[in-house]
């Protein structure tokens, strides 16, 4: 017979006895050992007007006497009324069969009569499941979802101490989800008096406690599969607050990554005959960036022309197109046409340049196409696949100054100056309102303040990166109906208007800000003022976002400026010989982390420093 069976069986054995109510006691088996003294006055109240209407249920011990595991609060109650109420000196109880049996009615029944706290359901669950009930015992029990219960169990691996912090409130529940990615006690316990004193929120102790676990929702985690990763020797962490898995081999994960990139590529080449193809671990090689670091020149496709029928066919498609009657059939054709128009690369451009094959932040394959190798450059230009520079054939002209932040790192810290601001007016609607006014009556000229003529504003970079948070207001999309062209607009704005003045500002203020952009200096001076912008607010640097894209001898520079050290300090010295990685990394624990700022003893100036610091043109 199965534990289910013998508890059913158990229970069906159930008997109600009178005890005396001196003969009862609070069973350590009742989850709920403390109480509000307030509570039990007023249901003391309660039961002394009207009885005892739900019985206690209790498990007798050897000595005679009865423990009750569901009631206890009741059992506190009756011993204040039964000063009003001498016939409460004798209590029916709902007496238990066995300690299994008794053991579900103190969880169930505590449960549904008021909610547990956190730490004690946590330990409630621990005890039935050491007890080798399953989940969806323990779910049925306490009526939760078998999620629930799962979630519930982690904590309870958590060490004792982090348990005891949390009921005492000197950490959140938060907190302590954060701190069940890892079943390293040592680490959890420095992580925890961190967490004690303030310092550590939930990503900080996730990425103290997995310093190098990759997200699974990462490019590069999709590209490669949670099955070959795994196959591979590659462990996983199943984060089940955040429905989210840690890849915990990073080494393992970028080796899988660039071996299937590189047969990717070697495809590719194959199936478009390029002379050569190469692959880019970076998630949207700039042009201009790949220009500078390989030499590279770069080939387009050769215009495409259609014929007098081709183009009548072309017209006559696009018109349907553009009315939207375009059928399957005509859908494929028009594309076939437009794929003519688009041109194509020619075997002679193919005999002579290669491709660069990458994954995007969408986890799709991309590549960039035409490139020529320095070393092919002359042949190219022989060939005539490839026009001659001036900078080449000429005299060339001196080099100027090459600046540490890329255009593409500078056009990513622009967003975020945007998003920054953005972010600080909406703190001030009245202030938005009388710009978008200044800006409809004309008086801002061709310099408008709010992007009303595009779709969006950019103020997210062109990468995936930690350290940069804005208002969610500016980055969540605004809820609307599955068919905003067939519905009936004039209901829809009445809804709309029913919500109040309050939500239509707030809306419009959401809306508004998303769209603020200002070119004008003097004028993004005011607003910044206006509304206290500050970049740091929402953007820290990190080695993701800033540090591992820049140069080694930049930060070699920053890191003595920040520290406020000579090129020859041993701690400058120290740090030059770090790889660049590793440099970053550094540097991203020097700006996250207080505990090392403490240790490297900083002055109150240079943690001032360190807190406003940013990269040159976005002050």
């Amino acid at each position: 017979m199965n534990t289910q069976t013998t508890i059913a069986a158990e229970t069906a054995a159930e008997i109600i006895e009178y005890v005396p109510l001196t003969d009862l006691y609070l069973s350590d088996l009742n989850p709920r050992q403390e109480v509000a003294e307030d509570g039990i006055a007023l249901l003391a109240e309660s039961i002394a007007a009207c009885g005892l209407i739900q019985n206690l249920a209790g498990l007798r011990d050897e000595t005679g006497r009865v423990g009750i595991v569901a009631g206890g609060r009741r059992l506190r109650a009756i011993n204040v009324a039964v000063s009003e109420r001498p016939d409460l000196a004798v209590v029916p109880v709902r007496m238990a069969p066995s300690a299994h049996v008794a053991e579900e009615w103190a969880n169930a029944e505590n449960t549904a009569r008021e909610e547990l706290d956190p730490v004690d359901e946590v330990r409630a669950y621990a005890r039935m499941a050491e007890k080798a009930l399953s989940i969806a015992k323990i779910s049925q029990a306490f009526g939760v979802t078998e999620a629930h219960v799962r979630r519930r169990l982690a904590l309870a691996k958590l060490p004792c101490p982090v348990l005891d912090a949390l009921k005492s409130e000197a950490i959140s529940i938060g907190q302590a989800k954060a701190m069940t990615v890892s079943a390293d006690e040592k680490k959890i316990l420095e992580v925890l008096e961190r967490a004690k004193s303030g310092w550590f929120n939930e990503y900080q102790i996730k990425t103290a406690l997995k310093p190098d676990a990759v997200d699974g929702d990462n490019r590069k985690a999709k590209f490669v599969g949670q099955g070959a990763y795994e196959a591979e020797g590659g462990t996983v962490t199943q984060d089940l607050f955040e429905d989210e898995i840690l890849f915990n081999s990073p080494d393992i994960l970028d080796r899988l990554f660039a071996g299937k990139l590189e047969g990717e590529a070697n495809t590719l080449q194959d199936a478009e005959g390029w002379a050569w193809v190469m692959i880019s671990e970076d998630s949207n090689p700039f042009w201009y960036e790949v220009q500078r670091e390989h030499g590279f020149a770069r080939v387009y496709k050769e215009d495409g022309v259609l014929n007098g029928a081709q183009s009548a066919r072309y017209d006559a498609l696009s018109e349907q197109a553009d009315a939207g009657g375009l059928d399957e059939v005509g859908g494929i054709e028009f594309a076939e046409l437009e794929a003519i128009i688009e041109g194509a690369y020619s075997d002679q451009q193919k005999a002579l340049a290669g491709a660069m094959v990458y994954v995007r932040h969408d986890r799709t394959l991309s590549a960039l196409r035409g490139l020529i190798k320095r070393e092919d450059h002359d042949a190219a230009i022989a060939a005539g696949v490839l026009e001659a520079s001036q900078h080449e054939t000429g005299t060339p002209s001196p080099a100027e100054p090459k600046s540490p932040i890329s255009q593409k790192l500078a056009a990513d810290l622009a967003c975020v100056a945007t998003g920054a601001r953005q972010h600080a007016a909406l703190r001030d609607p009245d202030m938005i309102l009388a710009l978008l006014a200044f800006q409809l009556t004309g008086k801002a000229g061709y310099r408008r303040p709010f992007g009303l003529s595009a779709s969006d504003v950019p103020n997210l970079p062109s990468t995936e990166v930690a350290g940069y948070a804005l208002d969610d207001r500016l980055t969540t999309p605004a809820p609307t109906p599955k068919d905003p062209f067939g519905s009936d607009l004039s209901r829809g704005f009445r809804a709309f208007k029913a919500k109040g003045m309050e939500h239509v500002m707030a809306e419009l203020t959401r809306h508004l800000a998303a769209l603020l952009t200002v070119e004008d200096e003097k004028l993004a001076g005011l607003i910044d003022k206006t509304v206290s912008t500050s970049i740091r607010e929402v953007w820290t640097p990190t080695a993701e976002n800033f540090f591992s894209r820049v140069g080694a001898a930049y930060l070699n520079t920053l890191w003595c400026d920040l520290l406020d050290l000579s090129q020859d300090h041993a701690t400058a010295t120290g740090f030059a010989k770090l790889k660049k990685g590793e440099k970053a990394e550094k540097l991203e624990t020097l700006f996250a982390d207080q505990s090392v700022r403490s240790a490297l003893g900083l002055t109150e100036e240079q943690e001032a420093v360190i807190a406003a610091w940013l990269p040159e043109g976005m002050s």
